[in-house]
């Protein structure tokens, strides 16, 4: 694979290509629904093994960032953006003892499946893409931490992001549509209350597809099964509460967690990080 160069001075968004800190953090940047947006400077080893249920969409700042992704050590150098789909696992770790740093958008599947038209979700192989300048500019208010996504902005990233894949992907074959409706119904019901599980016999009779059905076709629609999409949703939830400075043990209560130990492990599978550890790296923005 060629080797994108670094990001000139007229490519950078603001603050993008500052060199990393010694110290390791994680900034969290302005979101919106369904899409949220972190830049993150690292050294060593920074994530354990884990995997999520978005898309993540990532441009390298500063740098080598490496991942084993699909059983291939993956390197991504300042300018090159990194595509992990949904459900894949994935580590991340510094390539030279100068660390590295990123911005990195997690976006919701079910708006990539939008933009779609309902198809499958498209998947790239090859996770390490080289921009073209046109790509980059239409990805920049993605990337963009320290500004809001409005509705059109939204939108727009939404398109982008879309449009990347399907270019990485090929011509995709053809595809059956899915049952769109009772899928969001499925959907919608476990986003309300994730700390609530309801048994099966409950999202059949929602959806009106057998148990068997709905999880392929969840996971055809979403990139994760029910369950996961469950867990996660309950430890968005968790991250709120841990932020607010919640005690582990309340928030794993609260969050609908068996016990401390068992967010603690559901947490570090889905971030490569502890709770005490990423709350130790959080940096939370600045009243204005």
């Amino acid at each position: 694979m060629s080797v994108s160069p670094a990001l000139t001075e007229a490519e950078c968004l603001e603050g993008l290509c500052e060199a990393p800190s010694n110290r390791s953090s994680v900034r969290i940047g302005m979101g919106a629904q369904g899409i949220e947006r972190l830049e993150a400077r690292f050294h060593g080893r920074a994530f354990a093994p884990h995997r999520h249920d978005t898309y993540a969409i990532g441009v390298t700042l500063a740098g080598v960032q490496t991942f084993q992704y699909r059983g291939v050590l993956r390197r991504c150098l300042p300018g090159q953006c990194h595509v992990l789909h949904p459900d894949e696992l994935h580590d991340g770790a510094a390539g030279s003892e100068a660390g590295f740093g990123y911005r990195i958008a997690y976006v919701d599947p079910a708006l990539v499946q939008g933009a779609v038209g309902g198809h499958p979700l498209p998947f790239i192989a090859d996770p390490v893409l080289n921009l073209t300048n046109a790509q980059r500019g239409r990805l920049a208010g993605l990337w963009d931490v320290n500004r809001p996504l409005d509705d059109l902005g939204r939108v727009d990233a939404i398109t982008a992001i879309t449009d990347l894949l399907m270019v990485g992907l090929g011509t995709p074959g053809q595809s059956s549509m899915l049952p769109f409706r009772a899928l969001y119904a499925v959907r919608d019901r476990i986003s309300a209350d994730p700390a609530a599980w309801p048994s099966i016999a409950t999202l059949e009779h929602l959806s009106g597809l057998d148990r068997w059905t709905l999880a392929r076709k969840f996971r055809a629609a979403f990139g994760t099964s029910p369950s996961r999409f469950r867990t996660m949703r309950q430890l968005d939830l968790a991250r709120g509460l841990i932020a607010r400075g919640i005690p582990l043990a309340h928030t794993a209560a609260s969050a609908g967690f068996a016990d401390q130990s068992h967010l603690s492990r559901q947490f570090k599978r889905a971030y490569g990080l502890s709770p005490g550890q990423w709350a130790a790296a959080l940096v939370m923005p600045n009243p204005t």
